[in-house]
């Protein structure tokens, strides 16, 4: 889909970070843009900056966990703007700690946005997209869906669902010679605040955090997003490239591809788990 001019994008997860950028992109393409986010204010500032600057921009909160929340999305980006043609599913959180402390409540609270959340916009969104014609599905997954880091284990196991489940829907659209593309956004390290996602969880939810191994993700990680991390900006950029050409795979920084050339070198050699690369996380 080249021109997104006149367009309309929806993009959860769009108050902050890389959906803040995409967001932004796509405005400054001339596109009608939903932001979808859990948090009000955000969503209230970044409508009210979009607005003043004369783009057409409308805010609704969404928790992506729940189908009806992603239902309620799509009817009011239609009530809005009559139509819908990019779909970007970003929202993200992340909490750290070791696999056998990390509790029931953690797990689900990450799977159900980090998975669920994809799941349920494919399923909303999808049947309006072939039906009118065209229009593209972009999915974020991350590296550490690809190269699973220690002490995040339920992003890592969300996000490595994220990217299977656009693989298969790119093959399922493809094989019926659909109108619609899909592409899956696999960031390295970008300079967004997600390590600090877990202020945002429901009670009972981001207790590691106080573990000594929960602090130390949400420290050096945080640290490390700050001194080396690609802008979200940048990602942006290539999102949109990628909405254009049809390209599926959207990995942020190039070195992954010699990280998972290593990681099968491993499995069909040595057997060995591959070392971790030092940035792996967006």
């Amino acid at each position: 889909m080249e021109d997104l001019e006149g367009r309309t994008a929806v993009v959860t997860g769009g108050a902050g970070g890389i959906g803040r950028a995409m967001v932004e992109r796509f405005a400054a393409e001339g596109m009608n843009v939903v932001i979808a986010d859990v948090r009000q204010k955000p969503i209230d500032q970044l409508v009210a900056e979009l607005t003043d600057a004369g783009h057409r921009a409308i805010g609704v909160r969404t928790d992506v966990a729940r189908l009806a929340d992603i239902q309620a999305l799509a009817d009011a980006t239609l009530e809005a703007f009559g139509a819908v043609h990019v779909v970007c599913n970003n929202a993200g959180v992340v909490v750290g700690g070791r696999v056998e402390d990390l509790t029931d409540d953690e797990w689900r609270w990450v799977v159900d946005v980090d998975l669920w959340g994809v799941v349920n916009g494919v399923r909303v969104f999808l049947p309006l997209l072939e039906r009118q014609g065209e229009g593209h599905v972009v999915s974020t997954s991350s590296t550490s869906g690809l190269v699973a880091p220690p002490y995040i284990s339920p992003y890592s196991v969300a996000k490595a669902g994220v990217t299977a489940l656009m693989e298969a829907l790119r093959r399922e659209l493809d094989d019926r010679a659909s109108p619609v593309g899909a592409s899956v956004l696999v960031p390295g390290p970008v300079k967004t605040a997600i390590v600090r996602s877990g202020v945002d969880a429901p009670i009972g939810v981001g207790r590691r955090s106080q573990t000594a191994e929960g602090r130390a993700f949400v420290e050096e990680s945080g640290a490390m997003l700050a001194e080396i991390g690609k802008e979200p900006a940048e990602v942006a950029g290539m999102v949109v490239d990628a909405i254009r050409t049809n390209r599926f795979w959207i990995l942020t920084h190039d070195e992954w591809g010699d990280v998972m050339r290593r990681r099968v070198d491993a499995m069909t050699t040595s057997g060995a788990l591959t070392s971790r690369p030092t940035a792996a996380a967006r």
